[in-house]
């Protein structure tokens, strides 16, 4: 079995985009500048976001983070977003997800001009992902098929099965693995909560990308000898004999699934970091359009 690591990947792909910085630098052009807006004091959402600054300075690029308090009214961050829109010296930036209940989430990704967006979330990106033209892809979606291609996973005739049908993983990725590209070229299935016989399904799929949010749903007998697994969850699960008093897993039962598959990504270190990369790829790519 082959460990899908994607926290060894993106530090590969780090060390690249740090080359390529420095050589912008040297030759005094503009260096990336990544913005996020938080709002609130979430505890995930303050780790993806610190996680993302961190990533900023080990590539060399400009990073500013926006912080607001949870009690922010729908107007003010509108003023944040259309501010951000409008500063020449930010490349591209994001508003962390989720945002407090009294929030409207898609008035304020609505919002977001399309050529900043760097986490690909528009319509105008959506869109044009879908019609296959240049765009700035979602970044989980992104993320794994930039693992799919490094590690050299063949997706060309395959069947493919997706669990779950957000606007954020599910959905692009069915798009981007059936698609006229290298990876790509795939035969999608996408399932969900309603599917009928999910289990069937999942046993016919060559490889199998759980986004459903479900700890551990995927279980070995849910699997194909030889598939491979692209575990997208990432979920807290209560274990008292842990220090912190839980765990983090999957969606797919890893210890149960691993002796029956060709290739796994872990949790934590697989999605994850490849997640954060992208978002990097893009806010690089947003620096260079003129």
């Amino acid at each position: 079995m082959q460990v899908l690591d994607g926290k060894a990947l993106a530090q590969t792909i780090k060390e690249e985009l740090k080359a390529e910085v420095d050589a912008i630098r040297q030759a005094g052009g503009k260096i990336p500048h990544l913005a996020a807006v938080l709002v609130g004091d979430d505890p995930a959402s303050q780790v993806y976001v610190r996680n993302k600054v961190r990533s900023c300075e080990e590539v060399g690029f400009r990073s500013t983070l926006i912080r607001r308090p949870a009690t922010i009214t729908q107007e003010e961050l509108l003023s944040v977003v259309e501010e951000l829109n409008a500063d020449p010296d930010v490349d591209g930036f994001i508003v962390q997800l989720p945002l407090p209940g009294h929030l409207d989430e898609e008035a304020i990704n609505l919002a977001i001009h399309p050529r900043k967006d760097v986490d690909g979330f528009t319509p105008v990106n959506v869109g044009r992902m879908t019609l296959g033209l240049e765009a700035y892809l979602p970044a989980t979606p992104n993320g794994i098929m930039v693992l799919l291609e490094r590690y050299g996973i063949e997706t060309s005739g395959k069947e493919v099965v997706v669990l779950g049908r957000s606007n954020i993983v599910g959905t692009p990725m069915t798009i981007l693995l059936s698609r006229k590209s290298n990876p790509g070229n795939a035969t999608v299935t996408l399932c969900h909560s309603r599917t009928k016989d999910l289990a069937e399904h999942c046993r016919r799929a060559d490889i199998l990308v759980a986004a459903i949010g479900i700890p551990e749903m995927v279980t070995a007998d849910m699997v194909k000898e030889g598939a491979v697994i692209v575990d997208v969850g990432i979920n807290r699960v209560e274990d008292a004999s842990r220090k912190r008093g839980y765990r983090l897993a999957g969606d797919v039962n890893y210890d149960d699934v691993k002796g029956k598959v060709s290739a796994i990504t872990p949790v934590p270190g697989g999605v994850g970091p490849m997640t954060i990369v992208s978002l990097m790829m893009n806010t690089l790519k947003a620096s260079k359009v003129k």
